[in-house]
């Protein structure tokens, strides 16, 4: 690999002068590079030295653009079977953010100081702190996909991640957040035996299951029959359905469990499986009904989350006094409440908070590594990143006291 000046004169006249970088890329070709500085040659030459000893160099003219990239990787979600929401929020990401500003790239020329340039408009664009994030691990994994396939020697997004960016964000958005706060994030004792109370109608038996169960709502909306056990008093979790309404497995291997259920819940499921919706079945020999989803639509389809959310949950909440004043009137005068707690994962986080904290109802409170099998997450670090401020700590300070007693003595 050398480095080395040419110099020329234009058809008016004028002396031209320019930085050669002459190499031999992997494949054995004889590749050209021009700068206009012989720095920037100098710097060039030397990382496509190790590049090219590494096996890992890739030309601008053998590149690709991020545009090209993001439909190579689109198509390889489509190969792995990757859920259709999660294959909508890539396009998404591709069409709405990458492409606009920077699809015409070519992969060779993106570096770290592009992605922070590219990531600063976005945020001066209006994109949240979280959305962000989503676009540029996107934009990583294109990266990353592009590597794979040799169109590309880097993935400078991942880089430029490990030097600062992402993850202090992340850090941050968690800090503005805080802990999740009973009362605020988590609806307190007091607040769900009120809502429990108010529980009636076909929303009664789904909204109990969610409380005493911390299911996600995409698996309460899939959960079939055939996986609830009355008499062992069980739900086993193997089927989600998607925001498409999809039916799918769980998106990671602890989301299949087993989850046991009180007795309020089995009495209440018994006596939704009485009159619950049948789903229709066409046959060679006609139409037959099949009991088929728990909580199903009135067509025994499966149940959108807004009509959850919209048509029980915030009624219920408001009808238990969790609710708070919107400042406005209805026609009637009476002041406009709404729901305290607006998402289904509100339930969720009770139930967590129960599990940690049975004691209080004279039971024994469950140790960390079974609450994250009874809520299916993929790791002890997120249930204790989560929740881990709500299991009962001892007396540090009495405890440091006695240690400095017996020390001293």
């Amino acid at each position: 690999m050398s480095v080395r000046k040419r110099e020329w004169t234009t058809p008016k006249g004028e002396q031209k002068s320019a930085w050669v970088v002459d190499y031999t890329d992997t494949a054995g070709k004889r590749r050209l590079k021009t700068f206009a500085k012989k720095k920037e040659a100098d710097q060039f030459a030397a990382t496509a030295t190790i590049e090219v000893r590494d096996g890992t160099h890739v030309a601008d003219s053998a590149s690709v653009t991020i545009e090209t990239a993001a439909q190579f990787w689109m198509k390889d979600g489509k190969q792995q079977g990757l859920e259709r929401s999660t294959l909508d929020q890539r396009r998404q990401h591709i069409d709405l953010h990458i492409v606009p500003f920077i699809g015409p790239t070519l992969l060779s020329k993106f570096t770290v100081p592009s992605g922070r340039s590219f990531q600063d408009k976005l945020r001066e664009t209006g994109r949240s702190p979280a959305m962000v994030r989503k676009i540029m691990t996107s934009l990583s994994s294109i990266f990353s996909d592009a590597m794979e396939r040799g169109l590309a020697s880097r993935n400078p997004v991942r880089e430029m991640r490990a030097k600062r960016g992402v993850g202090r964000e992340k850090a941050h958005d968690k800090r503005q957040r805080g802990k999740l706060k009973i009362g605020v994030d988590i609806p307190t004792r007091e607040e769900v035996k009120a809502f429990v109370a108010a529980l009636d109608g076909r929303w009664r038996p789904i909204l109990l299951t969610a409380t005493f169960t911390g299911m996600r709502a995409s698996e309460l909306r899939g959960l079939r029959w055939e996986a609830v056990d009355l008499d062992k008093r069980q739900i086993h979790i193997v089927e989600r359905a998607d925001r498409f309404n999809d039916m799918g497995r769980p998106k990671s291997a602890a989301g299949e469990r087993f989850i046991p259920l009180p007795p309020m819940v089995v009495n209440a499921l018994r006596e939704w499986k009485l009159i619950c919706p049948r789903r229709k079945l066409k046959t060679e020999s006609g139409e037959r009904e099949i009991l088929d989803l728990v909580f199903p639509t009135g067509a025994g389809k499966v149940e959108s989350l807004g009509n959850i959310v919209n048509r029980g949950l915030w009624p219920m909440m408001v009808k238990a006094g969790a609710a708070v004043d919107t400042g406005e009137r209805d026609k009637h005068g009476e002041p406009i409440l709404k729901a305290k707690y607006t998402g289904m994962h509100a339930l969720r986080h009770f139930y967590a908070s129960w599990c940690i904290n049975r004691k209080e109802d004279g039971g024994l409170g469950l140790p960390p590594k079974v609450v994250q099998e009874r809520l299916g997450h993929s790791s002890i670090v997120m249930t204790m990143d989560v929740y881990g401020h709500l299991f009962p700590q001892g007396d540090d300070a009495e405890e440091l006291a006695a240690a400095e007693r017996s020390f001293l003595a």
